[in-house]
């Protein structure tokens, strides 16, 4: 019997940690198995600071996820952001001995490898190296170099940085809640996959994930990535904002951000006005609408103007680098009232909110569909590409085998010539550059975590 391909993805976010299991339905399609969603407890701007709490909270997400679908998780692909990720822009290349053979897998793994021992700041780790454009003895815009003849093999690369703690932390997190850890993803990345098109990553096109401690930027323009950012600032700054401009506790002040609040203050009336229950017997606290909406507006602009600051870093207003497809919002913030005509004042440039529904199955529940699980959404996305079967049926789940029987000389034999079947169906399979890249860099990174994990102990 073909075991399924069940996929899960952890987004581990500064306001919560939501655990996804799916698999790709029989039309393509991404279906949702279960939904496990905590308060996430030890994470601030993307980062953990406190151990204990954000073990607590994934064992909660994901216990919560496994009672929902009726699976055990064996492993998570996790999603990484933070103040500390930033991105760097290099070219590097190589000499190939002998020009007359053409370029093979191997001469790419050379010049990632070569990537790869780039000196970096202390405490910093490269945690993507993504290849833009190829170039072969001086022939430029080559997307797929396998298969050419050439002396000169060389390529721009956009190379994705972090501190190497938060990474390690991350790992411990995940290794101490009992799962394994099977992939790591820039988490503006994972929002990517679920929410944009092709043909927007073609035309061109500006992601901007508002989380809760971070906004995440990602820039694309033919079809392959261009720039990465993390602006330290997210929708906790907002609430933050409200509870000590209104002198109201957190819980009034999100209730309040998100049931009532504008990013666009013209929208209210000067009479309009809510009422909060006082504190412990204390008389109701009256607060304007129109007030609510000028603080909200006020950071919103902030964070806004720094994300464009980025856009305008990697170039947009070059004809060659123009972002025809705009702007896509998308994560909790994005859900703001009046945001996305607020982004296109400031910005100029055309804006949509970005639902990941369009890679979901007919039947999956409206809250799923929300730009609030993006980032999810594309984690398991990112998982069932890599072919993990990271949870069985519960059924099916055996903790501790007492016994392991040895298998019999004809269960060998089958065994042997099973494995012999996979290796030549391996070889068959054709690799493009961007799936071996993936698959190598990826497997190295994750061995690599695991190693220190294993070491620390």
């Amino acid at each position: 019997m073909e075991r399924e391909n069940i996929a899960v993805g952890l987004d581990i976010g500064t306001t919560k940690i939501v655990a996804m299991i799916g698999k790709k339905n029989e039309y393509g399609k991404l279906e949702i198995l279960g939904v496990g969603k905590s308060k996430s407890l030890g994470v601030a701007r993307g980062v953990v600071n406190n151990i204990t709490q954000t073990i607590q909270s994934i064992q909660e997400a994901i216990s919560l996820a496994e009672a929902d679908s009726g699976y055990k998780i064996k492993d998570v692909v996790v999603g990484i952001a933070g103040q500390h990720i930033r991105s760097i822009q290099h070219s590097d290349y190589i000499s190939r001995p002998n020009p007359e053979e053409v370029i093979s897998e191997h001469d790419i793994d050379v010049l990632i490898n070569q990537v790869q021992k780039l000196a970096m700041l202390p405490g910093e780790e490269i945690i993507h190296v993504l290849p833009q454009e190829f170039k072969i003895d001086g022939q430029s815009e080559i997307k797929e170099p396998i298969g050419m003849y050439g002396g000169r093999l060389e390529s721009s690369f956009h190379v994705v940085v972090g501190q190497a703690s938060s990474i390690r932390n991350v790992g411990r997190c995940i290794k101490s809640s009992g799962l394994d850890l099977s992939g790591l993803t820039l988490e503006p990345l994972a929002s990517a996959d679920a929410v944009l098109s092709q043909e927007e990553k073609e035309a061109g096109v500006a992601l901007i994930d508002i989380g809760g401690g971070t906004t995440d930027l990602a820039i694309f323009k033919d079809g392959i990535i261009r720039h990465t950012a993390v602006v330290p600032f997210g929708g906790n700054v907002i609430t933050e904002d409200i509870k000590e401009g209104c002198s109201i506790i957190e819980k009034q002040a999100e209730l309040l951000k998100t049931k009532f609040g504008s990013a666009w203050p013209g929208e209210n009336k000067d009479n309009e006005i809510v009422s909060i229950p006082g504190l412990r017997g204390r008389d109701p606290k009256e607060i304007s609408l129109k007030n609510l909406s000028k603080i909200i507006h006020a950071r919103v602009v902030e964070i806004i103007e720094q994300v464009y600051t980025e856009i305008k870093i990697y170039g947009h207003e070059d004809p060659r680098k123009k972002l025809i497809a705009g702007i896509v919002l998308t994560g909790g913030g994005s859900q703001l009232n009046h945001i996305k005509q607020l982004v296109e004042y400031i910005t100029g440039m055309d804006t949509r909110i970005g639902y990941p529904n369009e890679h979901l199955a007919g039947n999956s529940s409206e809250e799923i569909s929300s730009p609030l699980y993006a980032t999810a959404v594309g984690l398991v996305m990112n998982s069932i590409r890599n072919n993990t079967v990271s949870a069985v049926p519960q059924d099916n789940f055996i903790p501790e085998p007492v016994l392991i029987q040895k298998p019999t000389i004809a269960e060998q034999v089958e065994i042997q010539q099973e494995a012999e079947k996979v290796i030549e169906e391996a070889k068959v399979e054709s690799k493009t550059t961007e799936k071996m890249i993936r698959k190598s860099f990826f497997d190295k990174y994750i061995d690599k975590i695991k190693d220190f994990l294993d070491n620390a102990e």
